[in-house]
Formats: C-alpha cells, sequence, structure tokens
C-alpha cells in the first residue's frame, strides 16, 4: 500500500473525446455511405462532409454504419442492428453492460448527436489533471503496469462515498484485481513526471468521474493490480 498527495489541478465537462475522429476515420465513413473518392478531399472539409453524408441517411441507418465501423470484430449484424435503434434513446456509453464498449459508443453518439443538431443523446465525458505525490519515487512504480487501476483507487477517496463508481466496485477499489478500469478510464497519458510526483491527464466519462470535480486536495493509499500469474 503506497500514500499519496491527490491534488486535482484542472476539472472540464467535454463533449468530444479528444483525438476520436481523424481524417482516415472520415474517410473510411465516407467510403461506407457510397463516396467514391475521399482521398480528394480537403483536410478542413472532412468533417462536414462526413456529416453530410451521415444526414443523407436515416438516423437508425446511420447508426448502423458508424456502430459497424467502430466495433466489426466484437458484434453481429444483428447486434449492431439493435443497438443502432436504441443509440437514438439511450446512452449506451453508460448503460451497455459491455464496459470495454463504452468508449466506442460514447465515439458514435458524439458523432451522430453533431450530425444530427441533437437527434441522438449529447454525450458528456470529463477531463481532468491530477498530480500525485508520494513521500519516495518508489512508490510511483505502482503505475509501470494497469495504472488505470491504482489511479481509481486515489480518485475514488476524494469522492463521497455513494459515487457510483464506489458502489459497483468496492471490492475492485479494495482489492489488487481491478480488469474493469481499463474500460473505466478511457485515456490516461503522464504528463508530467518529476522526482516523487507525476500528472496525469484523464479522459473518462461523466458517469464515473463526474463527482471528482468537487475534490480537495486530501492524502490517499492505493495498491497496484496483482498479475494472475504473481498471485498464484
Amino acid at each position: 500500500m503506497q500514500k499519496f498527495t491527490v491534488e486535482r489541478l484542472t476539472f472540464d465537462t467535454i463533449t468530444h473525446l479528444p483525438n476520436s475522429w481523424e481524417p482516415a476515420d472520415y474517410k473510411a465513413l465516407l467510403l461506407k455511405t457510397g463516396y467514391d473518392n475521399p482521398d480528394e478531399i480537403a483536410a478542413s472539409e472532412l468533417t462536414d462532409m462526413a456529416h453530410m453524408a451521415l444526414t443523407d441517411l436515416e438516423p437508425a441507418e446511420s447508426a448502423q454504419l458508424v456502430l459497424e465501423y467502430l466495433f466489426e470484430d466484437q458484434l453481429t449484424t444483428g447486434q449492431i442492428e439493435n443497438l443502432a435503434h436504441q443509440m437514438l434513446t439511450e446512452k449506451l456509453w453508460e448503460e451497455n453492460p459491455e464496459l470495454s464498449q463504452h468508449e466506442g459508443f460514447f465515439k458514435a453518439t458524439q458523432l451522430l448527436y453533431t450530425a444530427y443538431n441533437g437527434k441522438f443523446p449529447r454525450a458528456e465525458a470529463v477531463q481532468f489533471q491530477v498530480q500525485l505525490t508520494a513521500e519516495d519515487a518508489e512508490a510511483l512504480t505502482i503505475f509501470d503496469q494497469q495504472p488505470e487501476a491504482p489511479l481509481l483507487r486515489l480518485l475514488a477517496q476524494g469522492m463521497p462515498d455513494n459515487t457510483l463508481l464506489k458502489r459497483l466496485f468496492h471490492e475492485q477499489l479494495d482489492g489488487t484485481s481491478f480488469p474493469e478500469a481499463a474500460s473505466i478510464i478511457w485515456q490516461l497519458t503522464p504528463s508530467q513526471k518529476v522526482n516523487n510526483s507525476v500528472v496525469f491527464d484523464v479522459v473518462s466519462s461523466a458517469y464515473w468521474l463526474d463527482d471528482f470535480k468537487y475534490a480537495d486536495t486530501y492524502e490517499a493509499t492505493a495498491q497496484a493490480d496483482v498479475a494472475a500469474a504473481d498471485a498464484e
């Protein structure tokens, strides 16, 4: 168990995940809509062209096309058809039981919400910086492998007892196995590391970590996940 001082440096609510739709993605979507030569479109126009191509279709048809692109190897055709209709009214990045697919559902919904001027649910995520300071640099090694798990253990201690993360994952937060952590934290980047301190840039669903916006600087403890081989 390692002890840290946890300091929230920034906190923002965002509706688009950083780097979630790149030019290559828009070109691939355009090809799926039947556009012949997306490589000829200027980079500055790709986003608008992709939106226009999607809105030429019915909303559920567009949703199906986007889900096919994102989940081609993970979902069956029948699943995609059902989910495409659900997307019109449901927050699948929160409500779908498959946590590993939540980030993909968010990406799909943010794109379709923008393209259709709000016909799909409004997707909200959180982006923040948090600084973790230990008494000695050795403590930072708990973030060397599967850093999402020990980080969530630290973040949870700055949030209320009734926060969803604590209610659903209290055993994983207290223990040494939290495989769901990598699906809860969607993007994690160490931006500064100096001696015994590290700053993480975190992107996640507001569903899980919105309560962290109220956190003040506090002391917390965390442990790394133990790999299955190590646990035997």
